[in-house]
């Protein structure tokens, strides 16, 4: 069974949790669903908050299933995805990612990833306000 709470908490008017959640016999549907995200990533197509959650997910059940420790999949969350595999504006959602992850006989982990998916350093402004 695989069953991951995420808690996201982005820019300071973004707080939202997710459930995924798949019965072993329901597993199949887990793995189509990141077959289609990774068609889409092969495609040059960028994801949407959703699916790079999924992507995340998917990485932190490989690597537990793997006997990795939470400080190594933690060290490792910023190889998995970049600006240019996401839409403008997740990286700002996904700042802060908290999953309370239940899988198969492992005890409960939890997994924080902060900044997974570095943001820009850059602030947009009117360019008629700098004009002077």
């Amino acid at each position: 069974m695989i069953r991951i709470e995420t808690i996201v908490k982005g820019e300071s008017d973004i707080f939202f949790t997710k459930l995924f959640e798949f019965r072993n016999e329901d597993e199949v549907i887990f793995h189509n669903m990141i077959e289609l995200v990774r068609d889409k990533l092969s495609k040059n197509l960028k994801l949407n908050v959703n699916e790079a959650l999924l992507v995340y997910c998917t990485h932190i059940v490989s690597e537990l299933r793997s006997n990795k420790s939470e400080s190594e999949i933690v060290n490792n969350s910023s190889k998995i995805l970049t600006r240019d595999n996401v839409l403008i504006g997740v990286p700002e959602t996904l700042r802060e990612i908290t999953f309370n992850v239940t899988l198969d006989d492992i005890p409960k982990k939890i997994i924080r990833y902060i900044e997974p998916i570095p943001t820009a350093n850059y602030i947009m402004i009117d360019s008629e306000a700098t004009r002077s």
